[in-house]
């Protein structure tokens, strides 16, 4: 079994965004910028925009986060996001996702001007990206994608099954991995999937994102599969910060099995920051 670390293979690909950026401002380019756009005091969502923030840092990409209360209206984020589209000196942005209840998430989204939506959720983006155009691929399914391909794990061929159709991981993934560039058969399994197991037995890749700790068991997946961990979810302990990060796989038990298998934290997560890191240097080299 070999661990796919997404912390080491994040860390080199970051020295390498970094060398790019430094070729960039050799040449009397302007350095590229991120924004962040943070809404209330979320826990989850304030340390990984902390994260983008210190990522960013590292690469020698410019980073700002706007922080907004919990209470901000509809009508004031929306003002920020267009100020933020029509700021030539900011060459992507995020807004922070969950929002509080009372905002449209949608709304938002669509507002953002898809040349800098370097999270990939805008609807210009996702049907670019299913029709093989160019386009900002959501920063998870890059993530996962790139992790595979450093660890030069072949595709082509093979069968996957994606627990989870959310769409900015299960969609967006399932696109990709059925694409030309990748040539997988993808099932796309979901909560209404009856027996999920008779399909993760089936396949050589197991790809869970669903958002159930420990969802994926070892009776579900066959020997010698390449299991990939997306599942990040908060499980309360009576730990001095009282939570510990569980992913959808009970890695104890899969990991046995598995020719690769990615581990959480540690895996994908860090391949989601990484990701938008390279998404920003795109949108800088696109304008």
């Amino acid at each position: 079994m070999i661990l796919l670390d997404g912390k080491k293979t994040s860390d080199e690909i970051k020295l390498s965004i970094k060398a790019e950026v430094d070729e960039m401002i050799a040449k009397g380019q302007r350095r590229p910028k991120l924004a962040a756009v943070l809404v209330g005091n979320d826990g989850a969502s304030c340390t990984y925009v902390a994260n983008k923030h210190k990522a960013c840092i590292e690469a020698g990409i410019e980073s700002i986060v706007h922080h907004l209360p919990e209470d901000v209206s509809m009508e004031e984020l929306l003002k920020l996001v267009a100020e933020l589209n029509a700021d030539d000196t900011v060459d992507g942005f995020i807004v922070q996702l969950p929002l509080p209840k009372h905002l449209d998430e949608q709304a938002v989204t669509i507002a953002i001007n898809p040349d800098k939506d370097v999270d990939g959720f805008h609807p210009v983006n996702t049907a670019n990206a299913s029709m093989g155009l160019p386009c900002f691929v959501s920063a998870t399914p890059q993530g996962v994608l790139a992790l595979l391909g450093h660890y030069g794990i072949d595709t082509r061929g093979k069968n996957c099954v994606i627990i989870g159709r959310s769409n900015i991981v299960g969609r967006p993934l399932a696109n990709l991995l059925s694409s030309k560039n990748y040539d997988c058969t993808v099932t796309l399994c979901h909560s209404r999937t009856g027996d999920v197991a008779s399909f993760t037995r089936q396949a050589d890749i197991v790809i869970a994102a669903v958002g159930i700790p420990h969802f994926v068991k070892a009776d579900m997946v066959k020997e010698g599969a390449v299991v990939v961990d997306v599942g990040i979810t908060r499980v309360k302990d009576s730990s001095e910060r009282g939570y510990h990060i569980e992913g959808d796989v009970d890695f104890d038990n899969v990991a046995p099995k598995c020719s690769y298998i990615s581990p959480v934290p540690g895996g994908v997560g860090k391949m989601t920051i990484i990701s938008l890191l390279m998404n920003t240097v795109k949108a800088a080299k696109n304008r």
